[in-house]
């Protein structure tokens, strides 16, 4: 089955009349328009699923679905002609391409999305989908804005739609048996959790490219979409790595890999938002195409303890966790308590007693039931019409504090939040800065945001 045509927004003007007899306008998307009638699938029905965004993350969850005879691949888009098409061809019974998003979002053969697109773009997206009627499965980081991530929140609340947002990690068992520790009390009264994630990429970074000329059959003003459009660089096309290195279109390494290690403390400690943000680093060593820093170290303030973040992209060095001595990238968890402290990553975890204090003390029996896995779960669940585990509603608790570091590091001072009301406090300027202006003729959806 044929691919349809890459569109550029000026095509896309002339589609215009078209597309709002499908219930959606010229560009910018209304995202107050009518929401289509969800079709929803029964227990025996199989799910009509598209994929936005058709590089290695999204192809994985795509076919980590498609592996399941009730699921049916339905469409795909990509601004790339050659990603979408490969896609196509891989589902050619059934499949149809699209280099716009709200042309797969206007079908009616389509009952839920994955949306792997670069981070910038995930919430328009997503809240778009929501309002098309969709559910949703969001790759990480969710969004990059406290205004984004709360409208998209509230746009799955408003539309009921089911969502699952791509910390994959979360259904391992690893992390299950960790929160079981930490929530029997073994380790006593925790009052810090440091978090990490460290690699080597030294000055050079990911390089550099004198190439601005965009490939044949990419759309590369709809690739920029609602973040600032700059020349074509083949390394910041190539992939969801490199796209870390581009603050505007990705917020760096921290909310490429925060979200899934602060998961794991924000899950064993049930930890709601925190009341204080502070940020500090930057760009110091790495000398490459990009902006985003290369050193973040974070400090979350929650009622009753700290949590910690540090990223380094110019040393891999991780404490007692080293393993051996060639640079790495590395990741972890150390929950510190009055007994004992916890070390923790993807797939391990010790415990080191201060003193005796752990004598006696047995690891808790299994309680947690195994994931069936992230996708499996996220369909199961758009059959069942309850929210999975990573649903926005949970996966905001993970995403308002790592979006306020961005904002805190931007700023170079703490942000104090509210967590009763979700608002910054006391700061004018965060408050502005929280809701993001996307590149005309894209808008913000406003209309999610709490009154």
């Amino acid at each position: 089955m044929n691919s349809t045509p890459t569109l550029s927004r000026r095509s896309f003007l002339a589609h215009a009349a078209t597309l709002s007899a499908l219930g959606f306008a010229a560009p910018p998307l209304s995202a107050g328009a009518p929401v289509a009638a969800r079709r929803q699938p029964g227990p025996n029905d199989r799910i009509h699923l598209g994929l936005i965004g058709c590089g290695g993350m999204g192809r994985a969850n795509l076919n980590e679905c498609a592996k399941h005879p009730d699921v049916v691949v339905t469409g795909a888009c990509d601004p790339w002609a050659r990603r979408r098409d490969s896609v196509v061809a891989q589902f050619k019974d059934t499949c149809r391409g699209h280099a716009d998003y709200r042309e797969l979002l206007a079908r009616e053969d389509v009952d839920a999305v994955i949306i792997a697109s670069p981070p910038h773009w995930h919430a328009l997206q997503a809240i778009a989908a929501c309002a098309a009627g969709k559910d949703i499965y969001v790759q990480k980081p969710m969004t990059l804005h406290l205004g984004e991530s709360l409208a998209l929140r509230n746009a799955v609340r408003r539309h009921s739609a089911i969502s699952q947002i791509g910390t994959q990690i979360h259904a391992g068992d690893n992390y299950r048996r960790v929160v079981e520790f930490i929530r029997s009390g073994n380790l006593g009264q925790i009052g810090v959790a440091r978090t990490y994630n460290v690699m080597n990429q030294g000055p050079q970074g990911v390089g550099k490219s004198a190439v601005t000329t965009t490939p044949e059959g990419l759309d590369w003003e709809l690739w920029c979409g609602p973040a600032s459009q700059r020349p074509f660089n083949p390394i910041l096309a190539n992939d969801s790595y490199n796209h870390c290195s581009w603050l505007e279109y990705s917020g760096g390494w921290t909310p490429g890999m925060a979200p899934h290690i602060i998961d794991l403390p924000i899950w064993a400690l049930d930890l709601g938002y925190p009341t204080v943000v502070s940020s500090a680093g930057g760009r110091f060593v790495v000398q490459d195409d990009g902006d985003a820093y290369d050193h973040h170290e974070v400090l979350w303030q929650y009622p009753d303890l700290t949590l910690t973040w540090m990223s380094s992209l110019t040393n891999s060095f991780d404490f007692v966790m080293r393993g051996d001595a060639e640079p790495a990238r590395r990741l972890g968890i150390y929950f510190h308590g009055t007994n004992a402290t916890m070390y923790a990553n993807y797939s391990m975890f010790r415990v080191m007693a201060e003193g005796n204090r752990m004598k006696d003390k047995e690891a808790p029996p299994p309680s947690i039931p195994p994931s069936p896995g992230h996708e499996r779960e996220w369909l199961d669940c758009i059959k069942s019409r309850q929210q999975p585990s990573c649903s926005a509603f949970y996966h905001v608790k993970v995403d308002v504090p790592i979006v306020l570091s961005l904002l805190s590091l931007k700023l170079g001072r703490s942000i104090r939040f509210d967590p009763a009301t979700e608002q910054i406090v006391g700061d004018p300027e965060a408050q502005r800065l929280a809701v993001p202006q996307y590149r005309a003729p894209w808008q913000f959806p406003k209309q999610y945001l709490p009154s």
